[in-house]
């Protein structure tokens, strides 16, 4: 059975990284690289069951850009300009989070001993950091699971997930509004998947109840009748309009990322619903009927706005659309 097609992946990529926005499907290299969509890079590819020696080549690249990126003291750069120099100083920003999620997936799964071992070591060198942003914590939280389902007794990685708890927090005692923060912003589902994978690992039933029960109040907020009507970029909370635009994709990865991993944990079939529901997002499934993916480029589409998609087809929505299709390959037997 054949799965997403990696080849905007690989339009989108050079010697040096992977390169951030396309103008149509065309990378626009002037605007550099930046550190989270290589490491998302290296989550997707490693999922692959299958890794050709090309894809194999790209995992080599990506990999050595994350290593580059990395600072002594546990923090990463993210942005790298066209001339290849950083654009920023080293921090603790979403893109530490991703790193690790990448280094971590690299490190567990990685067909290759070598990419293994070096993932692991550069997931070790910056395990130990804890950053201010939730969203952040619970990025490098999955990367900790990885670590933690390929070497059970690995202490870092165990520490690791068993403090997203605290950053996450408790759902609120109020039912129409369980979540721990006082809007939805972005990739949201991250944080119900990183208390599961936390629950689930480390056997605390009550920190997975929690997870599970933030991602059901999810899902139902971000569905329409039968569709994903996801948080647009703005954000949203209750009294605010519905739907709402401009949709991202990566939200959309997100719910699936998280739904799969629910669906792991607990065999219910409403968690395989949601993957469904946003593989279909990208079929045209959604509040304006319109694809959200270019079937012969491979690329997914940056945003879907008032007016319909924007056709632009960066990384972070190719990559998006990459993992949903992976999700929906297992789950579903969908194909790219």
């Amino acid at each position: 059975m054949t799965g997403p097609s990696f080849a905007h992946l690989l339009r989108l990529s050079d010697d040096t990284g992977l390169y951030e926005h396309a103008d149509g499907p065309l990378p626009r290299r002037e605007h550099g690289y930046c550190l989270d969509d290589v490491a998302r890079g290296l989550v997707v590819l490693c999922r692959e069951p299958e890794l050709s020696a090309e894809l194999v080549v790209l995992v080599e690249r990506y990999l050595a850009f994350t290593a580059h990126a990395q600072a002594n003291n546990g923090q990463f750069h993210n942005r790298l300009g066209a001339d290849r120099g950083w654009r920023d100083e080293p921090g603790l920003g979403d893109w530490w989070g991703r790193a690790l999620w990448g280094l971590g997936t690299a490190a567990a799964r990685c067909p290759v001993p070598w990419i293994r071992q070096a993932a692991l070591a550069a997931f070790e060198r910056s395990a130990h950091r804890r950053p201010s942003s939730v969203r952040s914590m619970s990025f490098a939280a999955l990367g900790a699971a990885e670590v933690l389902g390929a070497v059970p007794d690995h202490a870092l990685a165990a520490k690791l997930l068993g403090d997203v708890a605290a950053h996450v927090g408790e759902p609120r005692a109020v039912p129409e509004w369980p979540w721990p923060e006082h809007r939805l912003y972005y990739a949201n589902a991250v944080l119900p998947e990183a208390l599961i994978a936390a629950g689930q690992l480390l056997d605390d039933p009550q920190v997975r109840d929690d997870g599970l029960r933030l991602l059901d109040w999810l899902l139902t907020v971000e569905s329409h009748e039968v569709h994903l009507s996801p948080t647009p970029a703005g954000g949203w909370c209750i009294g605010e309009p519905r739907p709402a635009f401009d949709q991202q994709p990566l939200e959309v990865a997100a719910l699936a990322d998280a739904c799969a991993r629910a669906h792991q944990v607990t065999g219910d079939l409403r968690w395989q619903a949601g993957v469904r529901h946003a593989v279909a997002w990208f079929d045209g499934d959604n509040d304006l009927g319109m694809r959200m993916r270019d079937e012969e480029t491979g690329g997914g589409y940056d945003g879907l706005t008032h007016d319909g998609p924007n056709r632009n087809q960066g990384a972070e929505s190719t990559l998006a659309l990459i993992s949903t299709l992976q999700h929906g390959r297992t789950l579903l037997g969908s194909t790219g």
